[in-house]
């Protein structure tokens, strides 16, 4: 089980969104663009002021943005009659930029060990490659969990969410990254193997 299983009630909440983004022109790429950039943003702030409250408080809106946003662009490529492959290209890689640029900035947060910050982001692009790898194999993008990127997503958000209520790092959120970087490692065998299967 994953959050990712969500994804297609989600869809259909988002699909008149989709229809008028689609009817006025907009892009797929466009779409992605626009989570990257925001993404980019959001974690230069977090960095700059060291996970500042007002910022930490306001990650979990982003991230559900961030996901609305990614659904958005798929359905638009998919359902739109606007799906390439340079699409397809870009919204991988820049998922994988978006996700490092959110996560990395929280090893600067004090109280945070930043060991367990870094694995925690690393293994998840790892998960990822072996989603798409699994791809190029079987022509099937691997979505296995149980810490796919919604996963991952969700735990930064709540982690962000406590801290920006107030709550004190310390032992408590490096138990969070690293059984999530745990189960991360778990997701990316899982697609590893499904994939080449």
């Amino acid at each position: 089980m994953t959050i990712y299983d969500l994804k297609p009630k989600f869809q259909a909440l988002l699909r008149p969104i989709v229809q008028t983004l689609a009817n006025r022109g907009i892009t797929p790429n466009q779409v992605t663009m626009f989570a990257m950039l925001l993404s980019l943003l959001v974690g230069l702030l977090i960095a700059v002021t060291q996970g500042a409250r007002w910022i930490l408080l306001f990650v979990p809106l982003f991230m559900f943005l961030r996901m609305a946003l990614n659904a958005i662009d798929g359905l638009l490529a998919k359902e739109h009659n606007m799906k390439t492959k340079r699409g397809a290209m870009f919204n991988e890689m820049s998922d994988v930029i978006a996700d490092v640029a959110l996560f990395l900035p929280f090893a600067l947060i004090a109280g945070v060990n930043p060991i367990f910050v870094v694995l925690f982001t690393v293994v998840g692009v790892f998960n990822e490659m072996a989603g798409v790898v699994a791809q190029t194999l079987n022509d099937e993008r691997r979505y296995d969990g149980p810490m796919g990127k919604s996963d991952r997503v969700f735990v930064v958000g709540f982690i962000s969410l406590l801290l920006g209520l107030g709550v004190t790092a310390g032992v408590w959120v490096n138990i969070l990254f690293g059984v999530a970087t745990l189960l991360a490692i778990l997701s990316t065998y899982n697609r590893a193997m499904r994939g080449s299967a």
